[in-house]
């Protein structure tokens, strides 16, 4: 489900010039040509929020990622405490969500817009139509999703492995 404050602008085919300039910058959508981007785009739609806007609730099912065309977004993640602590901070180009959107799990962060702020918007359900079809797309994107998957699984794995080896030496 989507935010509430987030103001619907039109599908993303109506700003494939924008976006595909930014896929340059996203991991996930690198590699798209400007006719790929616009397929996409007819299958994804653009919203617009005020800063403070919460547009992924922690803990929140979701069936959706987004993609940030402009603004910065603050990433947080509850304590120990309950207390929202910045894990990141998203800038232009930086998609959010991709996690819950696959896997049905609960939201791992919260993401706030922290100035006004466009994000495209891609939904589970408009991924499998994209899967049926544009297979040669969807193909592409998945493959895509694997790759940053096992990147950011290997930063992960990096970093458990060194608090575990400092722990060790303390």
């Amino acid at each position: 489900m989507l935010a509430l404050g987030l103001r619907p602008v039109g599908r993303a085919s109506e700003f494939a010039d924008q976006i595909h300039g930014l896929m340059a910058q996203t991991p996930l959508f690198s590699g798209l040509d400007i006719h790929e981007t616009r397929k996409l785009g007819g299958f994804m739609y653009v919203y617009e929020a005020a800063p403070g806007v919460t547009i992924i609730n922690e803990g929140e099912a979701g069936d959706f990622m987004m993609l940030l065309m402009q603004g910065m977004v603050d990433v947080l993640r509850r304590n120990r405490y309950n207390y929202p602590s910045r894990i990141a901070v998203a800038h232009s180009g930086h998609s959010l969500g991709e996690m819950s959107m696959f896997d049905g799990e609960p939201r791992f962060a919260s993401c706030v817009t922290l100035e006004n702020s466009r994000i495209a918007v891609l939904t589970r359900d408009s991924l499998m139509l994209v899967l049926g079809e544009e297979p040669k797309l969807g193909n592409k994107i998945l493959l895509k999703l694997v790759q940053l998957l096992s990147e950011r699984l290997r930063q992960t794995s990096a970093k458990l492995v060194s608090y575990l080896e400092a722990a060790r030496d303390a």
